[in-house]
């Protein structure tokens, strides 16, 4: 079980971790936002890992609420674990998604041995969702998870951070959670 999270507002892309999470989309291959900045700081090791993938594994695109890891290049990590998270939608729930792409992210890190593993806020930048419920989706994952190393969220903003510390409080005042936080 984790036993400490930790929460810093910083680039993702500068934090060390034994695996990173990029909150990817679909393609594999890079886009905007978290997505962007970690193909771009991982250099062309990270693109060209993802371009197998999709030529061996993922032809049509990973899943939504999957996760799969690649080289992590020239970041401060050994792995990036890249998921998908759902895009948000007022019409239909899709929490189960979005606590997916944390679930499978630390299957995946504890897969690889990884000891620490830094998540980005998945699905709340270009993928619309609210930042107070992906935080909380977030946190409660995690929380829930046999994963038994490190684990931070680097959020850029503050808006990001103070929802990740509401979330980590709320969660741990919640009967029968007994964990630790070291933020």
């Amino acid at each position: 079980m984790t036993d400490a999270i930790e929460i810093v507002r910083a680039d993702i892309t500068t934090v060390a971790a034994d695996a990173v999470v990029n909150a990817a989309n679909s393609s594999l291959l890079g886009g905007g936002g978290v997505d962007g900045a970690i193909h771009r700081r991982g250099g062309p090791a990270v693109l060209e890992a993802c371009r197998e993938l999709r030529r061996t594994t993922f032809p049509d695109g990973l899943p939504a609420g999957d996760a799969v890891a690649t080289t992590a290049g020239d970041l401060p990590a050994r792995w990036v674990i890249h998921t998908v998270g759902p895009v948000w939608s007022a019409r239909d729930d899709r929490s189960a998604v979005l606590a997916s792409a944390y679930r499978r992210s630390l299957e995946v890190a504890t897969e690889l041995g990884a000891a620490s593993v830094v998540f980005p806020a998945v699905s709340a930048g270009v993928y619309g969702w609210p930042m107070d419920d992906a935080a909380r989706i977030a946190v409660e994952t995690v929380l829930a998870s046999p994963y038994d190393g490190r684990v931070a969220f680097a959020l850029f903003n503050a808006e990001a951070e103070e929802a990740f510390r509401r979330a980590l409080r709320l969660a741990l005042r919640a009967p029968g959670t007994d964990r630790r936080s070291t933020s």
